[in-house]
């Protein structure tokens, strides 16, 4: 399937590396720009993260920025499709070399996650899910770099890739706001970790949430969370 549909837009996948994901849902509707009134998106991909935080924050004003050619095409494509164009300006570039005239009060990225291990035959989805091309530490002198001193950012990794990014952020001055640890059933180990973190230190908020029943069926906590957006979801 190359189209995905969404409540109040559509993510054609087809020729991005990163299809959509539940990772990318949960992060798009658990993310909190708070009362920033801007927030750059890291690796869009298919434009899915800026597109939800569009729908969410009215206010927002969002800058997505892509390294892949034809995922940059894609999010273009999704974006110029949806209601919420006028708030998202596309860059094609890399982080690393991204510039602007001021820090980012958000932001937020769903990052390439396998820091080890052989690469994807497909280059496309080696780029979006191998940190060979955006690795974690440069990605973290990415956040020190582009966030406001009380900014923050929000971000989702498999489990023990989040636990070394963390510890490695904190020891560049990020320090963990929010956690919620992400598992795929109630019974189940957390498989992913939602994390914010933010030069500004504090008491840090912890939860967890399971993604489905032991039956299949999503739980009351995933659906609530992703209500306005899967077409499924009443």
């Amino acid at each position: 399937m190359s189209q995905f549909r969404f409540k109040q837009f559509v993510i054609d996948h087809g020729n991005c590396g990163m299809k959509v994901s539940t990772d990318g849902v949960l992060l798009g509707a658990w993310a909190q720009p708070g009362t920033a009134s801007n927030s750059l998106d890291i690796g869009t991909g298919t434009g899915l993260l800026a597109l939800m935080l569009a729908q969410r924050f009215a206010h927002l004003s969002l800058t997505a920025v892509e390294y892949d050619p034809s995922a940059f095409h894609c999010a273009t494509l999704n974006v110029r499709a949806s209601r919420f164009a006028a708030q998202i300006q596309l860059h094609h570039g890399d982080i690393n070399d991204f510039a602007c005239r001021e820090q980012w009060q958000h932001i937020v990225c769903n990052p390439p996650y396998f820091t080890s291990g052989a690469l994807s035959s497909n280059p496309q989805r080696a780029v979006a899910r191998h940190a060979s091309t955006l690795s974690h530490p440069a990605l973290i002198a990415c956040l020190k770099r582009l966030l406001a001193p009380t900014g923050c950012a929000d971000l989702i990794l498999p489990t023990k890739e989040a636990n070394a990014f963390i510890e490695n952020a904190q020891a560049q001055g990020l320090y963990l706001q929010r956690r919620v640890l992400v598992s795929p059933t109630p019974e189940k180990a957390p498989s992913r970790v939602l994390f914010t973190l933010s030069p500004t230190t504090g008491a840090v908020r912890s939860d967890t949430i399971a993604v489905r029943e032991q039956d299949g069926t999503y739980t009351q906590a995933f659906a609530d969370l992703t209500r306005a957006f899967y077409l499924k979801l009443s």
